[in-house]
């Protein structure tokens, strides 16, 4: 990981291709409070456990004005089909070539089942309603992630 954003940082600008064909980009989040997640790959145990913690706090989130963004190196396709598989109903984003992950440090050196080698990493930003990091966590525990999230953001 090269990259290491903290508090009051620029968040990287994207244009990323969503599960439903829609791009999004960091300007249509604008105006209001945003969690961007980064995680590995969809319907794998982790990122489902993440994903689906986020969707069952979904109207608690959107209720405090915050919206959901998931982001993986999955293609569109896949994202489709895991969102209809979980009922996963807020952005999921694909970011094939990882360039978007990398602009925000959510890629680098992991270990999955007993291989080291470079991937994306479960990372976490809180954006102001500006585009700036509002909170930045790196290596994140998909378990109790979102709960800690709530208590973060006072929801």
């Amino acid at each position: 990981m090269d990259v290491h954003l903290d508090a009051g940082d620029a968040a990287p600008d994207f244009a990323l291709p969503g599960a439903d064909g829609a791009t999004v980009t960091l300007e249509s989040l604008r105006g209001r409070r945003s969690i961007l997640y980064f995680y590995p790959a969809a319907g794998t145990p982790g990122c489902t456990t993440e994903a689906c913690d986020f969707r069952d706090n979904l109207a608690s989130l959107h209720a405090a004005g915050v919206t959901v963004v998931g982001i993986s190196p999955d293609p569109p396709q896949r994202l489709a089909e895991w969102a209809g598989a979980e009922r996963l109903t807020y952005p999921l984003l694909s970011d094939v070539d990882g360039s978007v992950h990398r602009s925000y440090g959510a890629w680098g050196e992991r270990t999955v089942n007993g291989t080291t080698g470079t991937g994306p990493l479960r990372s976490t930003f809180v954006l102001d309603a500006t585009g700036r990091i509002e909170h930045a966590q790196y290596a994140v525990q998909a378990q109790g992630h979102v709960r800690k999230l709530r208590a973060l953001l006072g929801i």
